[in-house]
């Protein structure tokens, strides 16, 4: 069955056509990232009217370079939720007017869970149960997963997301802004074990929290000077170090305690090259498999929505007779 999958719950407009939720024909994204640079983060008004003029084209595009055609189209799917309002409608009512047109059934997609299933399009061997971690601007989510129907949430941020707080220790330094990559970029020059930041606070065992983890960079930009010995780099390799030590330690903790062999991470933040070796050798010393996606599926994408909307859809709909 060949799925269109419709994102557009945050700046990116995303359709993906994937065949029988493994082989990706087509994902074109468009990103309205560079409008928002300027102001320092996602304004909701340009991301959703972007959007609405892209929406069009992008399924065009996808549609052409998948070289399929409307009539091979079995099932539509779009991300229903979370995201910001304006955008969701967009993708919601291009969705819904394509398979009204096309006559093909509709299906509505967590945009958290499709996360997590953007590793079952670059991988094999996944076995179920699995602990699954979704570390992106908007979330920072720890889940339990018996089945692509059944994830249940064990823990999640408190206050900042992983990827928020990484754009706002970047706003902080003067970096700019997406911070993760700039972040990333100017900690290979310094030292992570040069300061102590603390990510603490919660009481939940699955939860997280980063906004004391923000507040005690900001105190140690302000104290700063040349004679403390520590670099701004430092402080950037610190930050991402104390951040990334709590995401391993927690999602290594719920595997151990739901006594499952592998874990899956997702997000925005899971392109972050050192997130991904420091959780990739921690999982190892602990025999746990653990799995990645590729970098471009890292982000919002419409492939993802339709992996997904392909292996809830074959649960629920009714077998053909004869």
């Amino acid at each position: 069955m060949i799925v269109v999958g419709v994102e557009t719950s945050c700046d990116e407009t995303g359709v993906g056509i994937v065949r029988n939720g493994r082989a990706i024909l087509a994902n074109t994204v468009v990103s309205s990232l560079k409008l928002h640079s300027r102001y320092g983060g996602v304004i909701p008004e340009i991301a959703s009217r972007l959007q609405l003029e892209s929406i069009a084209g992008v399924y065009l595009e996808a549609m052409r370079s998948a070289g399929a055609k409307e009539k091979d189209i079995g099932l539509i799917a779009v991300t229903r939720s979370p995201g910001l309002p304006g955008s969701l409608l967009v993708g919601n009512a291009f969705a819904k007017a394509l398979a009204a047109g096309l006559k093909k059934p509709l299906i509505g997609i967590d945009h958290v869970h499709s996360h997590i299933y953007a590793n079952f399009l670059c991988h094999e061997g996944i076995r179920f149960p699995c602990v699954a971690l979704v570390v992106s601007g908007g979330h920072t989510s720890i889940f339990y997963m018996k089945d692509f129907s059944a994830i249940k949430l064990l823990g999640q941020t408190r206050d900042d997301a992983c990827g928020e707080a990484f754009d706002k220790v970047a706003k902080i330094m003067g970096l700019g802004y997406p911070g993760g990559p700039l972040i990333e970029k100017l900690a290979l020059r310094g030292d992570g074990k040069k300061i102590r930041f603390s990510c603490s606070g919660v009481k939940g065992e699955f939860d997280f929290s980063f906004s004391g983890i923000k507040t005690a960079v900001m105190y140690r930009m302000k104290k700063k000077t040349p004679a403390d010995g520590y670099s701004r780099a430092d402080i950037a390799a610190s930050f991402q170090d104390s951040v990334t030590g709590v995401l391993v330690e927690k999602s290594l903790f719920a595997c151990s305690r739901m006594k499952s062999k592998y874990l899956l991470v997702g997000g925005g933040v899971a392109a972050n090259k050192f997130l991904r070796d420091k959780m990739s050798a921690a999982a190892r010393k602990a025999g746990v498999n653990c799995f990645f996606p590729e970098n471009g599926l890292c982000m919002d994408n419409g492939a993802m929505v339709a992996g997904l909307a392909y292996r809830l859809y074959r649960k629920t709909a009714k077998p053909r007779r004869g």
